[in-house]
C-alpha cells in the first residue's frame, strides 16, 4: 500500500492532469456514495465527515476528515478540513493507497471549481477575484489559472486584508499577479472570473454588480445556514452544479428556493450531464452562469484514483 503525504499529493496531482481526470470520470455514471455526518457531542461548530463511494466495477474510497472551522484562528493555523482519504480495490477489497485528506481535498475541490470554470467561463477571461483567504484560496486561484490560461490578474478579498496579503504574497511567489482587493463590491464589478471560498453565513457578492458574461464559482456555502451570494446573483445568473445529488444541502441554493426567488428546476446542469454533452454549458457572451461546487464522495474517488495512476 502506497502512503501519500501532503507535499506528495501536491506533487503528483497537477491542476492540468487532475482537471482532465475529473473531466474523464465525469463520462461514467455516477458512483455509489454515502454521507455520514457526526457533530460535536459537546455542542460545537465541528463536524467529522465519512464519505464512502465505489464506482461500478472500479474502485472504493472511503474519506474521513475533520471540519473544523476554528482551525483558521489557531497559532500556527490549520486547516479547517483534514483526515485521510482511503482507496480500496473494488474487485478484491484490498487498500491501494491512503493520502492525506486536507491536500486531497483542497486538489479536488479547486479541481471541481476548475472544471466548472473550463466548462462554463468565457475563453476570454482576464480578471479573477477569490473572496477568502483560507487555506483553500491559493489552490482556487491556481486552479483556474490552469483551466482558463487567459487569466492574467488575481485579486484576494478578505475581511480580515493582512491575511488576503498573505495569499497574494504566496501567488506572487508563484510568479502569478496577485493583488488585494479593498473593497469587495468593486473588485465584484470588474471580475470576469468570481470564486467564493469562505464560511461565510451571509451574502457577500451582489448580483447587481456582476459583469456582463461573468462567471461566479461558489464553494464555501456547504451547509444550509451559510451563504455566498444574494438572490440577484441566482435570478441573473444561469445557474449550474456538479452534482444534482448534493445540491439541495448548500445555503446559496437552498435559501433561494426557500425564499421563492428560484425553483430547482432552475439548476440547468450539472457536470455529468455538461461533460457528457446531455445539456448545454454557456450559449452567449453576456450570459452570467453561476457554477455551485457541493462536493461528494464520487470527486474523492475521481481523485484517489488518479492518484493511483501516477504510480505507474
Amino acid at each position: 500500500m502506497h502512503v501519500f503525504d501532503a507535499a506528495a499529493v501536491h506533487a503528483a496531482l497537477s491542476w492540468q492532469f487532475l482537471i482532465e481526470a475529473l473531466r474523464k470520470g465525469h463520462l461514467g455514471e455516477m458512483p455509489a456514495s454515502e454521507v455520514v455526518v457526526q457533530s460535536d457531542p459537546a455542542g460545537g461548530e465541528a463536524q467529522f465527515v465519512t464519505l464512502p463511494g465505489w464506482a461500478n466495477g472500479g474502485p472504493i474510497v472511503v474519506k474521513m476528515v475533520g471540519v473544523f472551522p476554528q482551525n483558521a484562528v489557531l497559532q500556527p493555523p490549520q486547516p479547517a478540513v483534514q483526515g485521510l482519504v482511503a482507496l480500496f480495490d473494488g474487485k478484491t477489497g484490498g487498500p491501494l493507497l491512503i493520502a492525506d485528506g486536507a491536500a486531497m481535498t483542497a486538489r479536488k475541490t479547486a479541481a471541481d471549481s476548475a472544471l466548472g470554470a473550463a466548462i462554463l467561463a468565457r475563453e476570454d477571461v482576464e480578471d479573477l477575484l477569490v473572496v477568502g483567504a483560507g487555506a483553500l484560496a491559493p489552490h482556487f486561484a491556481e486552479a483556474h489559472l490552469a483551466a482558463r490560461p487567459s487569466l492574467r490578474r488575481v485579486t484576494i478579498w478578505n475581511r480580515t486584508p493582512s491575511r488576503a496579503e498573505a495569499v497574494a504574497a504566496q501567488l506572487r511567489e508563484k510568479g502569478i499577479d496577485a493583488v488585494v482587493g479593498d473593497d469587495l463590491d468593486d473588485a465584484v464589478a470588474r471580475a470576469d472570473v468570481v470564486s467564493c471560498v469562505t464560511m461565510s453565513d451571509k451574502a457577500l457578492v451582489k448580483g447587481t454588480l456582476l459583469r456582463p458574461g461573468a462567471h461566479l464559482d461558489l464553494v464555501g456555502a456547504y451547509l444550509p445556514h451559510l451563504r455566498e451570494a444574494d438572490n440577484a446573483a441566482l435570478t441573473r445568473g444561469t445557474i449550474f452544479v456538479d452534482s444534482r445529488n448534493n445540491m439541495q444541502g448548500g445555503g446559496d441554493l437552498s435559501q433561494a428556493v426557500a425564499s421563492g426567488a428560484i425553483t430547482w428546476n432552475a439548476v440547468e446542469a450539472d457536470l455529468f450531464e455538461l461533460v457528457q454533452g446531455k445539456r448545454e454549458g454557456r450559449t452567449g457572451a453576456d450570459q452570467i452562469t453561476v457554477f455551485k461546487n457541493n462536493g461528494g464522495a464520487h470527486l474523492d474517488l475521481f481523485t484517489a484514483a488518479a492518484l493511483s495512476q501516477t504510480l505507474g
